[in-house]
Formats: C-alpha cells, structure tokens, sequence
C-alpha cells in the first residue's frame, strides 16, 4: 500500500480513532451526551469519507481490501445504518439507567467490522472482519447486565459463532489447500480449471456455507434467531437484523458471484434449497409468535431468503435488484424496530402484541410509521419494499428461475397475515394502564428520515436505482 491509497481507506481509519477516542475519553470523563455525540461524529465523518474514497479510483488498496464502487455503496448504506441505530439507542439507554457508554464503543467496533467485510477480497479480511463483528455483537446482546434473557441471547450467540467460525476456517483451509490462493479473485479463477479436485472445492464452499449462514440466519442454520432477537436490547436487534446481515450478504455476493455458481450446480442447488426453506420456515413459524420481536425475527429468516434469488439469478438487474432490496429491508427493519425501541419501558422491551394494542389512539404518529414498515415488509405497493420484492421478481423470472420465484409469491401471501396481525392490534381498543412513553428528538429524527425514506423509495425510486446501477459496475 502507498500514501496514494490513504484517502480510500479514510472511512475505515477514522472509525478506528473514534473508537479509540471514545474509549480514552470515557477513561477521563463519562458522559452518555458527550459519548453519543462523539460516535455520531466519527459516524459522520466516515460516510463523509467516502467522497474521499470515490476520488481515489477503484481497485485494490491493500492485498486484502477493494475500495470499489461496490464496495462504496454498502460501506455507506451501513454506515447510515449506523448512525440511525445511535440514535435510537441514546433514549433507549438513558431510559435503561445502566452504564452506557461502553456501548457506543463496540457499536462502532461492529460498524467497522462490517466495512470490512463488505470490502473484503481476501480470506483473511473477510475473517478479521466478521470476528470484528462478531465479538462486539456477544458484548452487545449480553449489554443489559440486569436481564437473563439478554445474557441468555449473549451466550447462545456466543457459542454458536464459535462454532460457526471454525465451519468457516476448516472450509477456507480445504479451498486454500486446492487453489493455492486465498484471493478471492484467484479463487474464482482456480475454480474454472478443469484439472481441479471439484470435490474438495466442493467441501470447502459448503463449510464456508454454513458459517455465513449462521450469519445470515437462513435455514437450517436459523435457531439461535428469534431468542437472541428477543433476548438482545431493541436498538442491538435492529443492528443485527440489517447491518449485520447487510455487511455478511455483501461479501456473498462478491465471493459466491465471482465463483459464479450457475456454472458449479451443487451449489447452485445448496443455494436454492436454502432459499426455499429460508422462506417458507420463516413465515410459517411467524404464523406462531405472539412476541413482535420473535415475529420480526422469523420474518427476517424469510427476507433473507427471497434476497438469496438474486444471487441464483444472473446478470446486472439481479445485482441491481439485491442491492435495493437490502436498502429497503435496511429502512424497513430498523423502522420496525425504532418503534419497539421507543415503546420499551426500564424494566422490558415492548415486545409483546399487548403492547402495541391501541396505539393508534394513544401515539397515532408511532402507529402510523409501524404500520408503513410492516406494510413495506409486505411487499404493499408505494412502498420501499413493493419496489424491492418487483425487482427481485423480475430478475428471477429473467433467469427463469421459476420455482424459486413463485416460493416468493406464496410466502409473501402468507406474510401478510402475520404483519396485519400486528397491523390490527394497533387499531384495536386500548388495554388498560398501557401508556407509550415519550420518545426523545433522537429517536423522532430517526423514525422521521426513514419514514420518508420508505416512502420516496416507494413513489420515486430512480435516483437509488441510478446510484445502484453505477455501483454494481465494482463487482466483478
């Protein structure tokens, strides 16, 4: 690397000192104001670096990171992520009462930790950046010290990452040992060679499999999902349903999208299997929840798998179609979860469907921004998410992926009756003694700007979809 590089890895070294900075300065002086304001400095800063980055070309700036166009659009869609989820964490802690600038720290330290990931074209980038990741979300699951079920949520995540880690090494050590390489780029070209033991290849993209799957929370590898969704603090929940998932699936559309694996069909149908079962588990268990969180939890389960059509379909529009999806389920899902954030109390999060019964006579503004996010969820027209599941659609049947496609028309009938559930309830009559609490100018800045997220998204979708299409031109 040279000082020429410097400028594309500005947002990565600036959260670096953040982190650093935050941490010396609670060492000095602890003030949850000054400390939230300092994160959303250093966030700040960091998405304002990525201007830097854009002037710097695109290309490799280290062996182990690309600064592309690719790259640059979900470094910046997790960094707004990020941001959004500081916000709606300042009252959430302040009402909690428990020490809480530890928190900001290893929520910039998982930030990170998804930058590189989305950056990442080396098996040893892509390694530091989820264990960056990863040991900052065991911390934050398990933040609330006072309740059993966040240090249950942190432990079961915890050991299952573990073990999913070691699923990952083993499959990077049987591709490293048949390619020679641990690039991605060499590997995908390793992997065309005839001569080459597809077997093992094999053994090692199904290991890797698993790993990212316990990641993505996808079928088979989803059980941990709803109880650390339920057990975790809301705004830790929000994180790990978008940016979290955003940061992992952006590595597997770089890495199983250069391996190119309409020409490998094992796992083409490993993928389409997963799809599949993704969908339908997810809103088949959802029908069963009476808790939001664990709903929400099994619906991210199905969202993940109608995302994993575009990566079995082929082409630009599929690429294009993967990237506004997650944009949308990004504004959707932290939307959701913004509202169950500002509706918990000091004792629990609000997370039971009584909780939300009557809202809309006591906090009509509450009710109607959850009820555009689950209607988004839906696939309702107007809508972010209508336009997402369209595209997502449309790119599948262009590859005439036609069972997949119609397993996402099935399910997202079915998902509309668990949403319109929670959708009732809102407009149902009030139960006694159940008050909202005031929510905090943070909290209404964040649910306001993605609300009119979901809604220009919905109605006017093209300068996204013009900023996407300039994007996908880094990937390869």
């Amino acid at each position: 690397m040279n000082y020429a590089d410097l400028p594309a890895l500005l947002p990565f070294l600036v959260l670096a000192t953040t982190s650093l900075a935050i941490m010396l300065g609670i060492a000095f002086f602890r003030s949850h104001k000054l400390t939230f304001l300092l994160t959303l400095f250093g966030l700040a800063i960091a998405l304002a670096g990525l201007f830097f980055a854009n002037n710097s070309g695109s290309g490799s700036v280290t062996p182990l990171l690309t600064i592309d166009n690719f790259a640059r659009y979900y470094i910046g869609l997790i960094l707004l992520a990020g941001i959004l989820v500081s916000l709606l964490s300042y009252s959430y802690l302040n009402i909690k009462g428990s020490h809480a600038e530890e928190f900001y720290i290893l929520l910039v330290l998982a930030t990170l930790g998804c930058m590189v990931l989305a950056a990442a074209t080396h098996f040893a980038s892509f390694f530091l950046g989820l264990e960056l990741l990863s040991v900052s979300l065991y911390a934050l699951a398990a933040y609330l010290r006072h309740s059993e079920r966040g240090i249950e949520a942190g432990v079961k995540y915890l050991i299952l990452a573990a073990v999913s880690s070691a699923f990952i090494l083993f499959g990077m050590a049987l591709i490293y040992a048949e390619t020679g390489s641990m690039e991605l780029a060499k590997i995908a070209v390793a992997s065309a060679d005839p001569g080459m033991n597809n077997l093992a290849f094999l053994a090692g993209s199904v290991l890797i499999i698993v790993g990212v799957g316990f990641k993505l929370a996808v079928v088979p590898f989803h059980l941990w999902t709803p109880d650390v969704y339920e057990g975790a603090p809301a705004p830790v929940t929000a994180f790990i349903a978008t940016v979290s998932k955003g940061a992992v699936f952006a590595l597997v559309l770089r890495f199983f999208g250069a391996l190119d694996i309409h020409v490998h069909a094992g796992l083409f149908t490993i993928f389409t299997i997963i799809a599949v079962s993704s969908m339908f588990a997810g809103n088949l268990l959802a029908l069963l929840q009476t808790n939001v969180k664990r709903i929400l939890a099994y619906s991210s389960i199905s969202h993940i798998g109608y995302l994993l059509v575009t990566l079995l379909a082929s082409g630009p529009l599929a690429k294009s179609a993967a990237a506004f999806y997650l944009t949308a389920y990004f504004i959707t899902t932290l939307g959701a979860f913004g509202v169950v954030t500002i509706l918990s109390n000091k004792d629990r999060d609000a997370d039971l469907m009584e909780d939300y019964r009557g809202l809309a006579g006591k906090r009509p503004w509450l009710a109607g921004v959850l009820t555009l996010m689950l209607f988004s969820l839906a696939g309702i027209p107007l809508t972010a998410g209508f336009i997402g599941k369209f595209y997502v659609v449309t790119a599948g049947v262009g590859s005439s992926l036609w069972f997949v496609v119609i397993a996402l028309v099935i399910n997202s009938v079915i998902g509309l009756y668990y949403y319109l559930r929670i959708v009732i309830a809102l407009f149902a009559r009030p139960s006694e003694g159940n008050v909202a609490r005031q929510s905090s100018l943070s909290a209404r800045i964040a649910l306001a700007g993605l609300t009119f997220a979901l809604i220009l998204l919905g109605v006017y979708p093209g300068p996204v979809l013009d900023l996407i299409t300039t994007s996908i031109q880094g990937l390869n």
